[in-house]
């Protein structure tokens, strides 16, 4: 299930490097008792409509944003605690929540991205970023999903995701979480399975740490 929320801004700028204070939000609006751990049933996107400015980023026409969860309760949760509270950072305010149900995806293959995709590792000793061009991504983007699947108690071994790498649009970027730098891939995947495997994937996203802002897709 996801959920589509439009913001009111003010003339506050809105630092580029936002993605932690987005985190805290959101987590403010789950609870302090809410899981959060590495391994997250949710995703969700950036804040979209934004002017990039000198110092970060204006939303002078409001900005909007999504989240997605295969837990339709914490989902639920979700909307309480935003209708408790619905202010976020640097003048930002939820004014509407829209309800968009699971679509149908049984004849769609290919998904867009609503945030970076993030792939890390530890090879040996190194931990790695591993991006859209890397023939070891789709492996690695599988067995991600698969121990979230196993999590939610999904099972479809036979499926296929892989990064549309032909895709116009492919690309990295540079992402920095709390000092910490992140190279991720700008790029739409493919997914071949049943239904309900694109369907778990549409809503939790792929990748790791989408529970911080990576690998929402659309």
């Amino acid at each position: 299930m996801r959920i589509h929320l439009q913001i009111e801004a003010t003339n506050q700028i809105v630092p580029f490097d936002h993605q932690p204070l987005l985190v805290g939000t959101i987590h403010k609006w789950l609870g302090e008792n809410a899981e959060h751990g590495e391994v997250s049933l949710y995703s969700f996107s950036r804040l979209e409509r934004g002017k990039v400015i000198k110092n970060g980023l204006k939303f002078n026409m409001g900005a909007s944003f999504f989240i997605s969860s295969y837990d339709v309760e914490l989902i639920k949760k979700m909307v309480w605690g935003i209708q408790q509270d619905k202010t976020m950072f640097c003048g930002l305010t939820v004014k509407e929540i829209v309800l968009e149900q699971d679509p149908d995806l049984s004849k769609r293959e290919q998904f867009f991205v609503a945030s970076p995709i993030f792939i890390k590792r530890k090879f040996e000793n190194d931990l790695e970023h591993v991006l859209y061009t890397d023939e070891r991504a789709p492996q690695l983007l599988k067995e991600t999903l698969q121990t979230k699947m196993k999590l939610a108690g999904i099972s479809d071994n036979e499926f296929e995701i892989y990064f549309d790498a032909s895709h116009t649009k492919a690309g990295t970027k540079l992402v920095n979480y709390k000092g910490i730098m992140n190279r991720a891939s700008w790029c739409s995947v493919i997914i071949k399975g049943s239904p309900e495997t694109k369907l778990f994937a549409w809503n939790v996203g792929v990748g790791n740490s989408t529970g911080i802002g990576f690998g929402a897709i659309r």
